[in-house]
């Protein structure tokens, strides 16, 4: 009998569902004897004690489902040692209620901040399985996170659609797409979606190279571009700030994203119509895409296996094209940058992409 408590952390996305279903499936399919505990809205079931005991038909129908039928929540890692309103031991309530189950190993997906929780656990005595769940694709020791390429197609589909509306009526449109501090999805979707130019966190921008990009397409005849940003895009001027000094601009802003800013700054110097588009949470919304619906269910089949053969401590990962298992203390802490000097970038500037730089 393998007694397994699972729980989704932190932002949903596309695929958690079937990421879930492919570690049940795996097990049922072993002939194993399993007890399923879910743990509902993240880490909050597991400190409160919050769950439902579910079956293999709980898992029946859920692979192209969005969301996550546990619910989830954010837990931050910073303040999760500290008691909450009532003085409570939230790390300690964790573990007890663990061992109150007597589990065999706990299985959470989830992105950063989740991964460090997870470690800490780990560290804590826990058995602990996780797998790689973020739309920024910005998690250490794996090429691919489930989420990402579905993101990408809904953040692209927006750019598709926003093309003939800028080329009917040759305006400057720009599309905000999600990712505070790394640009894979932007890039990748910008790239998709045939943008112009891409702006994204690792590479501060200068908006007159930005205008000089725009000026120059309009020199060649065309009428309309299209940008898109990362919600993280900072100019040159802003990444000089002390980080105390650039949140204090972002709490006095007058815009509400940094896109609009970009906006004004653009129409004041080109005096060009400027839109803006947000896709917003529409891009952690919906289906999982056909890759991810497989991804995700190749990473829970994987993390069943490692439940078989008790071995915990790991996230379930991909390298080279090839399932892998990630030491989870290798994980926690660390954010996959997209380097400014990748070949990926290098390969979009041969493309007449600029990025402001």
């Amino acid at each position: 009998m393998k007694r397994i408590g699972m729980l989704t952390s932190g932002g949903d996305c596309q695929a958690l569902n079937a990421a879930m279903r492919g570690v049940v499936k795996s097990l049922i399919n072993s002939n194993e004897e399993v007890e399923i505990y879910g743990f509902l809205e993240g880490y909050k079931g597991l400190i409160y004690g919050n769950f439902k005991m579910l079956t293999g038909a709980d898992f029946a129908g859920i692979l192209t489902k969005g969301g996550t039928i546990l619910g989830s929540s954010r837990t931050p890692f910073k303040t999760i040692k500290d008691p909450d309103e009532n003085g409570l031991d939230k790390v300690e309530a964790m573990k007890q209620n663990y061992y109150k189950l007597r589990l065999d190993v706990l299985v959470i997906l989830g992105g950063n901040g989740t991964h460090k929780t997870a470690n800490l656990l780990r560290e804590e005595g826990l058995n602990i399985i996780t797998l790689p769940k973020t739309i920024d694709n910005d998690l250490w020791g794996t090429d691919m996170t489930f989420g990402f390429q579905s993101a990408v197609d809904i953040a692209t589909d927006c750019i598709d659609c926003i093309h003939t509306t800028a080329a009917s009526h040759g305006r400057i449109f720009i599309v905000e797409v999600m990712g505070h501090k790394v640009g894979y999805l932007t890039l990748n979707a910008g790239m998709a979606g045939g943008a112009d130019i891409i702006l994204i966190p690792e590479i501060p921008y200068d908006i007159d190279k930005v205008v000089e990009a725009i000026e120059k397409r309009h020199s060649r005849g065309s009428k309309f571009t299209i940008i898109a940003v990362a919600e993280g895009a900072i100019s040159k001027e802003d990444a000089a700030l002390s980080k105390k000094d650039y949140k204090k601009k972002l709490e006095t802003s007058p815009y509400p994203s940094v896109s609009y800013e970009i906006a004004a700054k653009i129409q004041e110097r080109t005096g060009q119509e400027v839109r803006v588009t947000v896709p917003g949470h529409t891009q952690r919304g919906g289906s999982p895409c056909p890759y991810d619906r497989v991804f995700a269910s190749r990473l829970g089949a994987e993390a069943g296996e490692l439940i078989l053969a008790g071995e915990y401590g790991f996230m379930v990962g991909y390298k080279n094209r090839e399932i892998v298992k990630v030491p989870l203390e290798d994980v926690a802490g660390k954010l996959k940058m997209l380097e400014p000097d990748a070949s990926i970038i290098k390969e979009a500037k041969l493309l007449g992409i600029s990025f402001g730089d």
